[in-house]
């Protein structure tokens, strides 16, 4: 498969809402699309941006992406790199493409002298699960809350 790796441009972003609905579809998770072109523009485009995110192109179209932000840790006294989000269209999983953005994310990580990367998925999941703790990660058994504002 021929693909390059780039950063998103702001002619990406229809087609990365597209990816974020899948994604959600395949989270079991609900997901509105209205709305959301524009507040990723925001957040991708400006001169501090609040998100970062690396696609997967091919000739036709984007086929996945990578989103990630930096924060800090109170227990660290240090910062960190969250993967907010990572997905592969079908047809581009099992070619080693997740594990080329984790180590871009790696790179990305250690040049802004974070001391690791976080992410989570879904329990049912397995096998992301099996290829995180393939490449390296570790899990932590804990649940996630959401509360609305």
């Amino acid at each position: 498969m021929e693909y390059s790796i780039r950063n998103c441009e702001i002619a990406d972003v229809p087609k990365l809402v597209v990816l974020c609905q899948k994604h959600a579809e395949f989270e079991k998770a609900d997901y509105s699309p209205e709305g959301k072109e524009e507040g990723l523009k925001k957040a991708l485009f400006n001169k501090q941006p609040k998100l970062h995110c690396l696609v997967v192109a091919t000739k036709e179209t984007i086929i996945g992406y990578v989103s990630y932000t930096f924060d800090f840790s109170t227990w660290d006294a240090a910062p960190f790199m969250y993967m907010d989000g990572l997905f592969l269209e079908e047809e581009a999983r099992s070619f080693g493409i997740g594990e080329i953005l984790i180590d871009t994310l790696k790179e990305i990580g250690r040049e802004k002298k974070c001391i690791n990367l976080q992410w989570q998925t879904p329990q049912f999941n397995q096998r992301a699960i099996k290829f995180y703790h393939r490449i390296g990660g570790t899990g932590k058994d804990k649940v996630r809350f959401t509360l609305d504002l």
